[in-house]
Parts: structure tokens; C-alpha cells; sequence
């Protein structure tokens, strides 16, 4: 039979254990300190004043003093393990003086690349990320070594709020040249917390290997001879000058006759085709491609009476202004005939 103390010590065992499994952790705290576990670690009071003060481990007083000592304002946990995880408070009185949470490291050999990916719109100096593991309550990303030192130096961007249907979202910033030759890597270094469980986890590659341009802008159609000559143009979002930066795209269209398929990277493709769309992607450098644009219907490219001024591309334009007076050069001859 159990004694009363055994009893005892059961109840705060899980009444403690309770505590902590309610309280989540859904950000990075201000003070924090992370050790494996077994270990020992020590925590201080922040406070300028003197005298005796009281410690909370998440709002409790009881429970784990057989794992505590205290010398002044330090206490020193000892054997870390999971149920002394968690928001260490001191106080004096009914006055919170300050907190420090203990975390955890994990061992856990994830894949890097499971966790996040990156990708850049260009070669400026903005690229996102995103987090693609489901688990985690608070996750932030730094870039450079300092984040990879974990220096207090680092700029962390941290995630805000419950991540959408495709992760938590980042935007970074980078210091690289876009105009010189790419031999440094990106350093991106991850935190993520899970029930006050810290993984830590860099990732290097090159900047080129994660630009991605957006879909390109199919300016104007047109007809010479056979051909349908496309006019693509960078989307807004890729680096300036289009000079020095270039893309090559690829057109895919469906013909009016057999309905195939066909690629290809020249501007002109046949006439008779039923629709087309484009993609684009960084010649120089193993890029992928972009997503492709939306099919664009291929037949009677001017239709001027059908559509607003603002579709219509300069070329036609042109064109159906032509057109325009053209028929009214005619109206007035033939209302001057009647008269």
C-alpha cells in the first residue's frame, strides 16, 4: 500500500506536470536559458534590490524543491528533464520581479530541408521562407553567422500569430551583391519550440539556388505572315536592369487543329493555335522555372469593339484606331453623298 507521502508526492507530481503541459509556449521569451538533458543549470533573479526572494516554476511554489537549491538570487536545477521545463518566476511578496523560461534541446536529427525552404523573387535582397513542420508553437529564422553563433547580435525575425495552411511565413534580408560573382553562402538559422523543447537547426546554400522568379507578363500578340509573334516581358518583381539580369522563356501553346501540346523557347509559334501561356527562368544558373501564366486565348488577338482600351496592347491599339478612322472617313463621305 501506499504511505501518505508517497500519496503526496504523486499528487504533485501530477498536478506539476499538468501545469506544465498547459502552459504552451506560443513565442521566443525575452530570458531564456536551454540545456540538455541531466544537466544542472543556474537562474537569476533580475533584480536591483536586496532581501529574500520566492520562486514559481509556471505560477507554482511546490513540487520539484528535492531538484532546486537556492544561494541568494540564483537557483541552480538540477537533472533537467521535462516536468522542470518551463517559466521560472522570482518574487518578493506579490511582486513578480522577473522570469526566466528553461528549455530544452533536442538530439532530434530532422532533416534541414524538411523543416523550411527559402526561395527569392530576384537577386535583390529580400527573400521569404517558409516552415513547413506543423508542430511547433513559435518559430524564428536569422540570417548570418552571428545567428549561427548564436550571438546577441543576431536579428531574429519571429513568427506572429497560428501559421496559414502552408506554414509560418518569413521575410528576410540579405547583404549579398546582386552584381558580383556569388561565393558566399546564406547562413539561415532556425529556433522552433515545442511543449519548452528547442530545436536549432542552419541551413547554407546560394542565393542562386533559390531564386524563383514570378510568372512573366505576356505584353502583346501579333501576326507576321505564318507566325504569331509573342512579346513577353520580366514580371515587376525581378532585378533591374533587365540588361545585365536577363530571362529566357518558354511559351507552350495548343494547336487549333489537333489540339497537341507543343514547347517552345522562341518568341514565334504558329498561327493556328487555340491558346498559349509562359514561364521564365534565369538562364544563366540552374533555376527552376517559374509558374506558368494563366492560358491566354490565342485566335482574334484585336478585337477592338470587345474589349476595354486598357487590354489592349500598344501595337493593336494602334490598330484599331486605324480602324476607327477609317470607318469614319467613310461615314462622312457617304453622308456627304446623300446631301
Amino acid at each position: 500500500m501506499m504511505t501518505l507521502l508517497s500519496w503526496i508526492t504523486a499528487f504533485l507530481l501530477i498536478s506539476t506536470t499538468a501545469a506544465y503541459q498547459e502552459a504552451k509556449l506560443d513565442h521566443f521569451p525575452e530570458n531564456f536559458v536551454v540545456a540538455k538533458p541531466g544537466d544542472s543549470v543556474s537562474l537569476t533573479c533580475l533584480t536591483t534590490t536586496t532581501g529574500p526572494v520566492t520562486w514559481k516554476l509556471n505560477n507554482d511554489e511546490s513540487g520539484f524543491e528535492d531538484y532546486m537549491s537556492k544561494h541568494g538570487h540564483i537557483l541552480i536545477v538540477r537533472d533537467v528533464e521535462g516536468p522542470l521545463l518551463g517559466e521560472y518566476s522570482c518574487w518578493r511578496g506579490e511582486t513578480k520581479l522577473s522570469s526566466t523560461y528553461l528549455l530544452q534541446k533536442t538530439e532530434e536529427g530532422e532533416d534541414i530541408d524538411s523543416l523550411f525552404t527559402c526561395r527569392a523573387k530576384s537577386y535583390d535582397c529580400n527573400f521569404s521562407c517558409r516552415w513547413t513542420e506543423d508542430r511547433h508553437e513559435a518559430v524564428r529564422l536569422g540570417v548570418g553567422p552571428d545567428c549561427t553563433k548564436g550571438l546577441p547580435t543576431c536579428h531574429w525575425v519571429s513568427s506572429s500569430g497560428q501559421p496559414n495552411s502552408e506554414g509560418f511565413q518569413f521575410e528576410l534580408t540579405h547583404t549579398l551583391s546582386p552584381f558580383g560573382e556569388e561565393s558566399t553562402m546564406l547562413e539561415v538559422t532556425a529556433e522552433a519550440i515545442n511543449d519548452f523543447v528547442l530545436l536549432r537547426r542552419t541551413k547554407l546554400f546560394y542565393l542562386r539556388d533559390i531564386v524563383v522568379p514570378d510568372s512573366p507578363r505576356i505584353v502583346s500578340f501579333e501576326v507576321l505572315q505564318s507566325k504569331l509573334n509573342v512579346s513577353i516581358e520580366p514580371p515587376s518583381s525581378w532585378s533591374t536592369p533587365h540588361s545585365f539580369f536577363s530571362l529566357e522563356h518558354e511559351i507552350e501553346y495548343v494547336l487549333r487543329d489537333n489540339g497537341k501540346t507543343i514547347s517552345s523557347l522562341s518568341s514565334l509559334i504558329p498561327k493556328k493555335i487555340s491558346m498559349f501561356r509562359a514561364r521564365s527562368r534565369d538562364p544563366l544558373v540552374s533555376s527552376p522555372w517559374s509558374q506558368w501564366t494563366p492560358w491566354k486565348n490565342g485566335r482574334n488577338s484585336c478585337q477592338c469593339k470587345k474589349k476595354q482600351t486598357s487590354e489592349l496592347s500598344p501595337q493593336c491599339l494602334e490598330r484599331c484606331k486605324r480602324k476607327m478612322e477609317k470607318r469614319r472617313t467613310k461615314h462622312a463621305k457617304q453622308s456627304q453623298h446623300l446631301l
